[in-house]
């Protein structure tokens, strides 16, 4: 991996985002919601999924691919129809920063939130360090792939996407919190507490996506075919953003795998909702709940999710870049140019 090219990159990346959200902004306070601002945005729209392609390395396309084609794009899309967070109104700054970062802005009126400034309590700061290190110790086991059995390695797997999610989006919230003032999105909830797919997918898994599917899709769906087609498109469309993700890993086509992942998990999800209807019907143990939901996470995710994940030598290019970028800060620098 060329780091200094990485890194020359960014500007080039991040001056597309800010002309596509100046842009946005501007037709935005100009046209009314709907049909008359969708158009002339498409434009915009359809060049931010580009973007991250100038990056070469999987952790700069796939993070830079997050953030720009998902969380953007579909802010973006929101506003066009007149919802979600951001609104013409706001000021520039506030405005790229709402539609590009894991952040909202302050509410003064409510003091059960917590600003970005009280969030670096100690206890977080605790439990940060003991990620990263957690983190920093599931890398080092990465060397001897060869000798852990497959189903351990992809619990590994799971660990290392919850970690490395979680001080991915945690640092560039804080970042951007710290800086601008804003409030954290929250992005996980203490997940293995899952006690059903709902609680897991819709209030402890990545909340940044579920807050933003939940205007795009599950609300509009929900409002003229019901809760369980809602869910299950919420599921799709979900899927088909995560095959794009898995695009920005492997540059591989898609498979349809990972798709067919959510819309399994979007099923049962829906079924699990209507059984949760009837209060009179039997309910496991809160324990058996959530073993169980585990369980299913974790099996389904070893069928369908990592198998896509692992195609033609991917995972041995990304811990080639992640013991360049440790090189990098180590001094060891022959590991930038391998």
């Amino acid at each position: 991996m060329d780091f200094d090219l990485e890194l020359r990159t960014v500007p080039d990346v991040a001056a597309g985002v800010i002309l596509c959200v100046t842009y946005a902004r501007f037709i935005s306070s100009h046209l009314r919601p709907g049909l008359p601002r969708l158009l002339p945005l498409l434009p915009a729209l359809s060049l931010l999924p580009f973007l991250p392609m100038l990056f070469t390395s999987i952790h700069f396309r796939t993070n830079a691919g997050f953030f720009i084609s998902w969380l953007c794009l579909f802010k973006l899309l929101l506003l066009c129809f007149g919802r979600g967070p951001l609104d013409p109104s706001l000021p520039f700054i506030s405005f790229l920063s709402l539609a590009s970062l894991p952040v909202k802005l302050p509410t003064a009126n409510d003091p059960k939130k917590q600003s970005s400034f009280h969030s670096l309590s100690p206890k977080y700061l605790l439990t940060t360090a003991i990620k990263a290190a957690l983190f920093a110790g599931l890398l080092s086991l990465y060397r001897f792939r060869d000798q852990i059995h497959p189903y351990l390695f992809l619990v590994m797997l799971c660990f290392h996407i919850y970690l490395s999610l979680e001080l991915l989006l945690g640092t560039a919230a804080i970042l951007a919190g710290a800086i601008l003032g804003m409030e954290l999105e929250p992005h996980f909830n203490k997940p293995y507490f899952s006690s059903s797919l709902c609680d897991f997918w819709g209030r402890r898994w990545n909340l940044m996506v579920s807050a933003i599917l939940r205007p795009s899709v599950y609300i509009p769906v929900r409002s003229c075919m019901g809760r369980a087609a809602a869910v299950i498109a919420t599921f799709i469309v979900s899927g088909i953003m995560h095959e794009l993700m898995f695009y920005y890993i492997t540059l591989l086509p898609p498979n349809g795998v990972v798709l067919l992942f959510f819309i399994l998990h979007g099923i049962c999800t829906a079924v699990e909702g209507w059984y949760a209807q009837h209060g009179n019907w039997w309910r496991p143990p809160k324990i058996l709940a959530t073993v169980g939901t585990a369980v299913f996470v974790i099996c389904t995710s070893f069928w369908l999710f990592f198998p896509a994940m692992l195609r033609d030598g991917t995972l041995e290019n990304g811990m080639r870049e992640i013991e360049a970028m440790i090189g990098l800060f180590t001094g060891d620098m022959y590991l930038v140019k391998d």
